[in-house]
This record gives C-alpha cells, sequence and structure tokens, in this order.
C-alpha cells in the first residue's frame, strides 16, 4: 500500500532493494510522477527466476544495489494517453511485463532482436538497473514497478490470475529455447536437461510442437519430485541422471539419440558433456542454463567436430514466446497451476531466495513467487 510523506510531497511505496549478496533490504521509496508517455504498473506477483538467487547469493555478482524481480505480473495504475495508445492498455488491465526493453529503431530490434537493442540492452533490464538511477523502482519486487517509454506489455487473459500469470515466463522460455531456437518439428526426439519450471515448460513446448519423444533429466533427491510430474508436461521419459546413464537410456526408450538437446541446468558443470552425449550426429544443443563454473567435467571438444552438432546460446525470450506462453497457460492443458509453488510477501523474499537455492532441509518448490 503505498503511504504519503508527513509533509504531504509524495506517495511512497516499499520495495525491496538488494544492497549487496544476501542483504535484501525493504526501501521506501517515492512514487514517480507519469507523464505522456509512461505508465505504472501495481505489482500483484513476481515469479523467482534462477538468476533472481543466483544474484541474492552473489553468484552473479553485480556490485550495485537494485530492486530485483523480472517476472511481473500486475494491474495498470496510471498510463499516459501516448503510452496508453502505444501498449494498448487502460487504467485496470492486467498486463506481464516484459524484462527488456526495446527502442525499436536499432538493426537489432528491427530484425526481431531487441534483447540486443543498442540503447537498452541488458543495461536496461527491469530487475537489474541501479537503484540511484530514477525513479528507482525497476523491478518487480515492489508494490509498484515504473513502467518506462519503451516497455513492452503482455495482455493476460482474463482466465488468468496474477500468481500463475507470472509462469508467463518460464514457459516462455521453454517455447523460444526448446522449439524456436532449434527449430523443433513434428517427429523429432528431444531432450531437456534439468526438470525445473523452465526444464518442464521446454518439454511442454516440444510436445506442442509435434515432438515424437521427449525425455528430461534430473539429478538426485532434490530432483524426484520434479520428475515423478514430468509425464504431466508432455515428458515420455524421466530420467536421474545420478543413478543412470541418459544416452543408454535414451536409446532404449526411444531408439535413437536426440535431434534437439535443451540444457536448462544451473550450477550444473556435466551437463556439457551430457547434451554432447545426448545428441545425435548432426543435432542442435540450446544452451540456456549457466554452469557459474569454467569446469566442464567429461567435455571433449572434438565431439562437436565428429558430430557436427550446431550449439546455440539462448538468452532471454522474446515477445511472440510468451504471448504464446499466456495462451498455452490460459487453455488450461498442462498443469502448471498444480505444481508445487511457494508464496511469500515480500519481507519474505530473503527466506524464499535461499530456499529457491538449495539451502536448507529439503527440496526447493518447483515454482517460487512474490506478492506485495
Amino acid at each position: 500500500m503505498s503511504r504519503t510523506r508527513p509533509n504531504g510531497s509524495s506517495r511512497i511505496v516499499r520495495a525491496m532493494v538488494l544492497e549487496s549478496p544476501r542483504k535484501l533490504v525493504a526501501h521506501e521509496l517515492a512514487l514517480p510522477e507519469i507523464g505522456d508517455d509512461d505508465g505504472l504498473l501495481r505489482v500483484e506477483a513476481c515469479g523467482l527466476c534462477g538468476t533472481d538467487h543466483e544474484l541474492f547469493t552473489g553468484l552473479l555478482p553485480t556490485g550495485f544495489a537494485f530492486v530485483p524481480g523480472h517476472e511481473a505480473v500486475g494491474v495498470i495504475e496510471a498510463v499516459g494517453s501516448t503510452a496508453a495508445k502505444r501498449w494498448g492498455v487502460r487504467v485496470g488491465d492486467r498486463v506481464a511485463v516484459e524484462c527488456f526493453q526495446r527502442c525499436g529503431r536499432c538493426a537489432p530490434c528491427l530484425a526481431g532482436e531487441y534483447r540486443r537493442c543498442e540503447r537498452h540492452g541488458l543495461a536496461d533490464m527491469y530487475g537489474l538497473m541501479r537503484l540511484d538511477r530514477a525513479p528507482g523502482l525497476l523491478g518487480g519486487y515492489a508494490e509498484y514497478q515504473y513502467l518506462a517509454p519503451d516497455s513492452m506489455l503482455l495482455p493476460v487473459p482474463a482466465s488468468l490470475g496474477p500468481v500463475l500469470a507470472t509462469v508467463f515466463n518460464p514457459l516462455g522460455a521453454g517455447i523460444r529455447w526448446g522449439v524456436t531456437l532449434p527449430g523443433t518439428k513434428p517427429g523429432d526426439v528431444v531432450a531437456v536437461l534439468g526438470p525445473g519450471i523452465r526444464g518442464l515448460s521446454a518439454a511442454a513446448a516440444a510436445k506442442e510442437a509435434g515432438a515424437a519423444f521427449v525425455m528430461i533429466t534430473g539429478y538426485g533427491p532434490n530432483d524426484a519430485s520434479r520428475l515423478a510430474v514430468a509425464a504431466e508436461f508432455g515428458a515420455d521419459l524421466a530420467v536421474d541422471v545420478a543413478t543412470t546413464d541418459a544416452s543408454a537410456a535414451l536409446q532404449r526408450a526411444a531408439g535413437c539419440l536426440a535431434d534437439v538437446v535443451v540444457d536448462v541446468t544451473a550450477k550444473a558443470p556435466t551437463a556439457l558433456a551430457q547434451g554432447i552425449g545426448l545428441a545425435r550426429p548432426g543435432g542442435t544443443i540450446v544452451i540456456a542454463g549457466t554452469r557459474g563454473s569454467a569446469e566442464t567435467p567429461g567435455f571433449w571438444p572434438d565431439m562437436i567436430v565428429y558430430k557436427e552438432l550446431r550449439i546455440l546460446g539462448a538468452l532471454g525470450v522474446d515477445a511472440p514466446a510468451y504471448r504464446a506462453a499466456l495462451d498455452l497457460l490460459a487453455s488450461g492443458k498442462y498443469p502448471f497451476a498444480d505444481l508445487p509453488r511457494r508464496i511469500e510477501r515480500l519481507d519474505r523474499a530473503s527466506d524464499l531466495l535461499a530456499t529457491m537455492a538449495g539451502e536448507g532441509d529439503g527440496a526447493p518448490p518447483v515454482h517460487g513467487v512474490l506478492v506485495p
């Protein structure tokens, strides 16, 4: 809830600021004045990404304070007339916020690759902008989020509540990484490494694209419950690589290696070698998970040559994938609503992030969400 300073000069709202690793502190920030070309989102929910807990623990250091959160869903609180026309929104509309911004004029934007926008790029990504950059409310771990003129907003179908709608981000990633980038087509065999929400999303996306066989892998007890539900998300085979050779299991079950391998693991240095082993000659590997390490045990670069593999890096998603994700969510075809999920208020964000990072007893939930 917004408040007013004692002198009545401006409304202030609460935002969580990551000042340094593991130091996530509540700040009170002033709501900005909204002009003709920008807007303000009242945040209803913000999903947690693996990047979020890596920033929280310091695995991905930044060196500056910022408001985290790049999976925000909320209601338009205020919007200028020019911005409203450009975004196609009105006050009261529920929208999801694309974390990247787009100038629409540079060569990457014109080519549809706005993640590399020459004006914005990673430096202007919501959830990763410096706190001292006005107006400060530039992430989803807050009661309100500022919407700059070059923001991109996605209408949320009326059937989706804000918590479930935050799945637009990981499901959009599954669609782009599991289908669009590798060109997955009907009849393909697909192997997905990592059974988190993005891995389950990639499995569902591959099945939607017509894949004939989808395998998903995990590692150890923490992934057991995720592998157990993988069939509900399109997987024909779920493999624990701690006890089973994934390549051998795929060949036994599908009769061949994978046309497409999608690696969405986190902090799993051996995944690269596993992915190369799973790919058929001439196959495609999409690497979207981050290692957090320069070590790649078992990786033999010559196999890329011998197999003539195509290896693609994937950073972020795009609006077409997000729109497709929201439509697929609204269809109810896959049980994303039933995933093990933990929802917390802003003041419990640190505990939730530590849990999602695998700290503490028991397996972390598949999906974490903050609600102001």
